[in-house]
């Protein structure tokens, strides 16, 4: 990883191979910035680590790529939520097939956890469930699944508890799946202490 001077702006190594992405059919044609309260997702994302330089460049080329195949339009923004990541850059150089781009990342310790809200040139953005990376395989899935689902409506923070509780057998979820509020027979149940 090079830096430069200024400890704010870092510069991207190659994205990774392919992110571990979900995205509703619509979702790059995103709506417009809007001032609800409850975020809408558009999809979940589920990274290998919680190092935004790493991580970050890869998600930006696929959401980028995902667009109609004449709108292209890259992502100049990102806000995430400082809790969620180890570091705090301003901005990061995502090196494209055809350019090399400046990304501004924007940290708040306000914003629902497991929130990354992308925002393109044109002002369209597209608002990501985060899956923590430490997150086991089957719960990963079923979140990332459960985020593109254009059924279901549950914010990022509610389907982050849900990866934290255990698999209840009379439920009948299978192994592993968070456990969500539309069951008929919710209940509260206990966070999981262990992973």
């Amino acid at each position: 990883m090079l830096t430069t001077t200024d400890p704010r702006t870092i510069f991207g190594l190659p994205p990774p191979s392919s992110p571990r992405l979900a995205l509703r059919s619509s979702a790059p044609a995103g709506r417009p910035g809007s001032g609800r309260g409850s975020t809408l997702l558009d999809g979940g994302w589920w990274p290998r680590s919680a190092d935004p330089v790493a991580e970050l460049p890869g998600l930006l080329l696929a959401l980028q790529a995902h667009g109609p195949p004449d709108d292209h339009r890259p992502i100049s923004h990102v806000m995430l939520r400082e809790a969620d990541w180890d570091g705090h850059p301003r901005r990061l150089l995502v090196n494209g097939p055809d350019d090399t781009r400046e990304v501004r990342l924007s940290w708040f310790d306000h914003l629902p956890a497991g929130l990354l809200t992308a925002i393109y040139a044109d002002g369209r953005r597209i608002d990501l469930l985060t899956v923590p990376a430490a997150t086991g395989h089957a719960a990963a899935q079923a979140a990332l699944e459960a985020a593109a689902d254009p059924a279901d409506h549950l914010p990022a923070p509610d389907l982050l508890a849900a990866l934290t509780v255990p698999a209840d057998p009379w439920d009948g979820p299978a192994a592993g799946r968070p456990h969500t509020p539309r069951s008929q027979d919710a209940r509260l149940r206990e966070p999981s202490r262990s992973r």
